[in-house]
């Protein structure tokens, strides 16, 4: 575990050295939100019934945004290597740079979520759910998203390859992200769509680290 948490401590200190790419995924995520309200109008009814997709539409966009740098910096500094000949598994340094992704694009995504909602006018009583709903979802994004990240390693067009392996993966946790804001603003239970994402989460983390390691290992050799 010590290995680990190294990995973990020295991630995070790179990414607060580079602080313009650790602020892009919030910017992105709080500028485009704020787009849509200039260019649908001041309509209330309007803005409340599209601000769930909306909001969700731009967290998957901007964790994306920040996706393909989880392994790049490894491998362009041979990095990549040492993690390979590492005792550790590969799999849980797999987890361990997905947490730090999350830590830099998730969960700033999250802490600003209120400030966009406040934009739509998403009543009270619907904004813990749509923090909830990220909560879960947003690791999601991330974990689906290292597979893609580590198949499209080195590839010469692997900015263009990730978001066409990823979006596919990326639809069930919109759908029930989008539902369970929908349900808790028509009243409605909204604990089968979070206990869905919660699945999702749960099946998510073992598949990406098997598939992310083994996709690592192809593309070092």
């Amino acid at each position: 575990m010590s290995g680990l948490w190294a990995l973990i401590r020295r991630d995070l200190r790179l990414a607060l050295r580079q602080r313009g790419d650790l602020l892009t995924a919030v910017l992105f995520f709080l500028l485009t939100a704020a787009l849509f309200p200039f260019g649908i109008g001041p309509e209330p009814n309007l803005l409340l019934r599209i601000a769930p997709g909306i909001l969700w539409v731009t967290a998957l966009l901007a964790v994306l945004l920040s996706l393909e740098r989880l392994f790049l910096a490894d491998w362009e500094d041979g990095s990549l290597d040492l993690l390979l000949l590492a005792p550790q598994p590969l799999e849980a340094m797999v987890l361990a740079k997905v947490l730090v992704h999350w830590l830099t694009s998730g969960l700033p995504i999250l802490l600003s979520a209120p400030l966009a909602a406040l934009l739509y006018g998403l009543p009270a009583h619907a904004l813990p759910v749509l923090l909830l709903a990220l909560a879960l979802g947003t690791p999601s994004l991330s974990l689906l998203g290292a597979t893609a990240a580590a198949l499209t390693l080195g590839a010469r067009r692997g900015g263009v390859l990730l978001p066409l392996l990823t979006m596919p993966l990326y639809i069930p946790v919109l759908v029930f992200g989008v539902a369970a804001v929908d349900a808790s603003l028509a009243g409605f239970s909204v604990r089968p769509h979070l206990l869905l994402l919660g699945a999702l989460l749960l099946v998510s983390l073992p598949v990406a680290a098997l598939s992310g390691a083994a996709a690592l290992r192809q593309t070092a050799e």
